[in-house]
Formats: C-alpha cells, sequence, structure tokens
C-alpha cells in the first residue's frame, strides 16, 4: 500500500460500500473502526445452534437462545444475547434524556448488525430539491446489490420502488398469516390503488436460503441476514486494502497535501482523502470535535409508530409453528397527499415471540389468568410498522459537552402527531378491506430516534454553505473530507434507509477525486 491511502472510517454499510468502490478504481484504502466483535462465548453459543438442524429444535433450545434478549437493558438492542454491537447511551451523551432512543455502534458491521433486513429505493418524488436525483443513485444501487443480497418476490412494488436486480430475485417463502393476506389484498388491488395504497413482498437483505427457524429477532444462528461484516471479509481478501480495529477517530484536520485523523489512542493517521461513515452520531461528534465553529448539527427523523392490527380469518396453521421467519412480510405504501406530500412507507409483521410477552406485560396484571388468552390473541396480531418523511418529524440538536460525549436537544415538529394519526388512520383502514381490524386506539408512536431512520446533520447541496456539504459530501470549507453515512442526506424519506445510504456512499467514493 502507498504511504497515503484513502482513509474509510467505520466498517458499516456505508463504510464497506465506499470501500467496495475506491477499490474498483484501483485505490489503496485504509479502514479504521472501533473494532467491538460477539464475545467468544455468545459465539460459541451460535456456532454449536447453527451446526445442528432448526427441525430438531425443542422448545428447551429456542428458549436459552432466546433467554438473553428478554434480559436487555432499557434502551437497548441485542442480537446473540450480545450487547456488542450498540453502545450504552452514556458512552456517546453526556446528558442523556428520557426521550432520546437514537445510539451509536463501535462494532465490526456497525448497527448493520442489529437492523431488520428490509431493503428499498428512495423514489424521485421524494427526493425533490436534492442536488441528486434518483437516476443518479441507479448504477450505484446496482453496484451495492451485486454483493448485497436481496430477497423478494417481482411484484407491483417495482414499479414504484424497484430495487436492483429487478429480476432473478428469489423470494423467502412468507408465513402462514402474511401468505393469506397478501392474497387478500391483491384480490382488492384496484380499491386499494384508487385510494393511493401500494403493496408487495418485503424485500429483504438475506440470503434465500433462510433456514427459517424464526430466531431473526435473537440473532440469526446460520448468519444469513446480511451484516456489513460481511462484505468486510471479502474487502480484507484484496491486497489493497488493510483494516485496523480498535481506536477511534477523534477529529481530523486537513493539509495542503492531505487529511491527518487523530485517534483515541494517542495515534494518528495520514490520508489522500477521508469517508467518514462512522454513523450519525459518532460522525457528529467527529465532525464537532474537528469544526467547533459549527456549534450545533441538527438530526432529521424519519418518526415511526406501531399499528397492532386482528386478523379476523382463521389461520390455516399455526404461525408459531414449523418454519417461519420474524423479519418483515409486506410492504405497504401510501401516496395520499391529503395525508402527506411524501409517501408514507410500512412494514407488516406477523407472529413473533415478543407480541404475547407485550400483551401480558401490559394488561395481564389487570387480568388475572389471561396469559392463555393474551397468547392465542397473539396468533392472530399483524402489526404495521408506519413510517414517515422527515419533514413530518422531530428533530434532534447535537452539541459537544466538555467531556468529548454529545448533548442532544429535542426539537419537535407540530405536524407529527397529525400526520401519524391520519396515515394510521389510512392505512388501518385500507387493511380494514383485506380482514384485518386496526387498533388506532393503540398505536404506539415511537421514541425521537428510535426508528434509527435518522441523518441530514450535513446535507448535501448543489450551493454549500456552512451547515452544509457539496453532492461529494464535503461539509462547507473542506476539500477531503467526505461525509458518507445518512448524515449527508438532504433528508430522510420514508422508505428504508440503508440501501439508499449505501448507495449514495459508492457514488460519492466513485466520483471522489
Amino acid at each position: 500500500m502507498t504511504d497515503a491511502p484513502d482513509i474509510v472510517i467505520g466498517s458499516g454499510p456505508a463504510g464497506v460500500s465506499a470501500a467496495k468502490a475506491l477499490l474498483a478504481r484501483g485505490r489503496t484504502v485504509l479502514m479504521l473502526d472501533g473494532g467491538k466483535v460477539l464475545e467468544a462465548e455468545a459465539e460459541a453459543r451460535r456456532v454449536a445452534l447453527a451446526a445442528t438442524d432448526p427441525a430438531g429444535w425443542g422448545q428447551t433450545e429456542r428458549d436459552a437462545w432466546m433467554a438473553p434478549q428478554y434480559a436487555t437493558p432499557p434502551g437497548q438492542i441485542r442480537r446473540f444475547g450480545s450487547d456488542f454491537a450498540m453502545e450504552a447511551g452514556a458512552a456517546t451523551f453526556a446528558d442523556l434524556p428520557g426521550w432520546m432512543a437514537l445510539r451509536a455502534s463501535r462494532a465490526v458491521g456497525g448497527l448493520s448488525n442489529l437492523w431488520g433486513s428490509a431493503v428499498l429505493p428512495y423514489r424521485q418524488e421524494d427526493m425533490a430539491g436534492w442536488p441528486i436525483t434518483a437516476s443518479d443513485l441507479a448504477p450505484h444501487y446496482r453496484a451495492v446489490a451485486e454483493f448485497l443480497p436481496v430477497a423478494g418476490r417481482a411484484d407491483d412494488l417495482d414499479d414504484l420502488l424497484p430495487v436492483f436486480p429487478a429480476t432473478g430475485r428469489a423470494g423467502i417463502p412468507p408465513t402462514v398469516q402474511a401468505e393469506a393476506l397478501l392474497g387478500r389484498l391483491s384480490r382488492g388491488h384496484d380499491a386499494l390503488a384508487a385510494q393511493g395504497v401500494r403493496f408487495g413482498a418485503a424485500r429483504q437483505a438475506v440470503d434465500a436460503a433462510c433456514r427459517r427457524c424464526g430466531l431473526c429477532l435473537h440473532g440469526c444462528p446460520f448468519g444469513l441476514i446480511w451484516s456489513a461484516t460481511d462484505t468486510l471479509a471479502e474487502l480484507r481478501a484484496d491486497p489493497n486494502f488493510r483494516y485496523r480495529p480498535g481506536a477511534a477517530v477523534t477529529r481530523f484536520e486537513e493539509t495542503d497535501g492531505g487529511i491527518t485523523l487523530h485517534l483515541d489512542d494517542g495515534t494518528s493517521m495520514a490520508g489522500t482523502r477521508a469517508f467518514l461513515g462512522a454513523g450519525v452520531l459518532e460522525t457528529a461528534r467527529i465532525l464537532l470535535a474537528s469544526m467547533p465553529g459549527d456549534g450545533e448539527l441538527v438530526l432529521k427523523d424519519s418518526q415511526h409508530a406501531f399499528l397492532p392490527m386482528i386478523q379476523l380469518w382463521r389461520n390455516k396453521a399455526r404461525p408459531d409453528r414449523g418454519a417461519f421467519h420474524t423479519l418483515p412480510q409486506i410492504f405497504v405504501e401510501l401516496d395520499a397527499p391529503e395525508v402527506s406530500p411524501h409517501l408514507v412507507h410500512s412494514q407488516l409483521y406477523s407472529w413473533n415471540e415478543h407480541y404475547a410477552r407485550d400483551l401480558i406485560a401490559n394488561y395481564g396484571s389487570k387480568l388475572p389468568f389471561s396469559a392463555p388468552a393474551f397468547t392465542a390473541l397473539a396468533r392472530r396480531l399483524i402489526v404495521a410498522q408506519i413510517f414517515l418523511h422527515s419533514d413530518h418529524s422531530h428533530r434532534i440538536g447535537l452539541s459537544l459537552g466538555r467531556s468529548g460525549r454529545l448533548l442532544p436537544r429535542l426539537e419537535e415538529n407540530p405536524v407529527m402527531d397529525q400526520v401519524l394519526k391520519g396515515a394510521a388512520s389510512r392505512i388501518g383502514k385500507a387493511m380494514g378491506k383485506a380482514g384485518l381490524f386496526a387498533l388506532t386506539f393503540a398505536s404506539r408512536p415511537g421514541a425521537p430516534g428510535s426508528s434509527f431512520h435518522v441523518g441530514g446533520s450535513v446535507p448535501m447541496s448543489d450551493k454549500p454553505t456552512p451547515g452544509t456539504s457539496d453532492v461529494l459530501g464535503r461539509p462547507h470549507g473542506l476539500t477531503r473530507l467526505h461525509v458518507i453515512d445518512a448524515s449527508s442526506l438532504p433528508a430522510i424519506p420514508a422508505t428504508t434507509i440503508t440501501f439508499s445510504v449505501m448507495a449514495n456512499a459508492h457514488r460519492i467514493a466513485t466520483l471522489a477525486p
């Protein structure tokens, strides 16, 4: 490698996408990363379970795998019974308010160790006013799809939100509930379309050889849900790539011929260019420490809510038995200007083991001996997770405290509740035509940041000013530092975020001087 490589900060989806593009150009790449990995004991448990056939697992094996998840500390998301992939809130924030649900990661692969795997692009109508277009991203969606597996059927959603490759995809068989619901939605296709409702099978970044063991939300024992660690393994086989884990970037400074990065272990690294993809919180911390004149960065959130719905038909089989998965099953898109000028995206989930636990925890104490009834009810529950465009959502201001940790500030959006209720009502009524009874009174909005569809703190602009970046993600005044994660997106559309972040990171790294 040369003495001054291109430096990629972070090994998450944005980082590996940029590294892929740089290596394809013949550049040399050094990736700096926090480097946390699953503990040896937890990894041994995973390997042992994956060595057996799911058909032979009894409830004892399943309970042993799931138990650590149920002991998750408040505010954390676990996989494989470990907290390795998510930093505790106090590690990132100097003053952690109760409303703040967003968390950082310093793990190999970042938050892709935890994601729900849903994959969709952005449509041009939701990118209005951006300095780039959906057409600009299209070749980079295709490039990303060469190493990101996309499972899903070809259906009407391909016209609205095409996922590349458009043909040749294999889908994971839906659950008994989802298959029945897709059939019912299809029979009402024209009536739903007249109301601005489009639907289709979910697209997931999962190997289509999914074993359907039903443990998705606890960590796939077989490693079939894509994580950036999968692509990192491919990158490390390239002689022009070097990976250095174990140290976090604290700040940077540009020089006449390059850029210098200072690390928390006291060392520094010099590079030709740096591509900052550490995740929106870590990226904000690095930018604020390096450019103190900015004072505050403001993150745009995609507010979400959960809408529970009861199916009014009988299941052909128990949804909690046999082969199934618990990832999103169906996507429902609402294009209704009277609700929002932007697309409202929904992900429908059929049975998972958390439903009965939540029902019993929330209502069981008020109704003695009701656990069996709630457990049975959970098998008829389908939940829609509804996402709004960031124009209708709260924002999160971030400044840097004396300790070097972030200080968050909530900037409430006065229209958020109204738009969210309108979207839930419209989607609930549409699903009613397919045999679902929406419990709109039980709709539950997520806390700010809890969707993890957050970014836009240094939005790209065709005429950069302080607080923005150019079309290559370079914050105003900088020439060698490119922000490649969601921080540089001008807004956060409602549809899934990771695929578009990866495509934009690949675009920036392809076009950077």
